[in-house]
């Protein structure tokens, strides 16, 4: 699998299932139930606070693929999965 620190897997990660082949951080944050809102999401991306594939990733528009992870400063951790549906 050719994605640079795609093969980080945090403990307690939760799978999140999204349509077509992928979706940028800000909305991923909030269908993944980590944010409450998208001013929350950019807050905590801009904070620094937001980890892809075990590297600070600071745009919120960043366009997330199947089998990307990413880990909140809180520990929280989520891999983008194909699927269509959210567990």
């Amino acid at each position: 699998m050719g994605r640079p620190g795609a093969d980080v897997d945090p403990p307690g990660r939760e799978d999140v299932s999204i349509h077509g082949s992928s979706i940028p951080l800000g909305p991923f944050l909030k269908y993944a139930l980590a944010v409450d809102s998208g001013g929350q999401a950019k807050r905590l991306v801009q904070a620094g606070q937001v980890l892809v594939n075990g590297e600070i990733e600071l745009r919120r528009r960043r366009q997330l693929s199947i089998g990307d992870t990413v880990q909140l400063a809180d520990g929280r951790a989520f891999r983008v999965d194909g699927g269509g549906s959210r567990d």
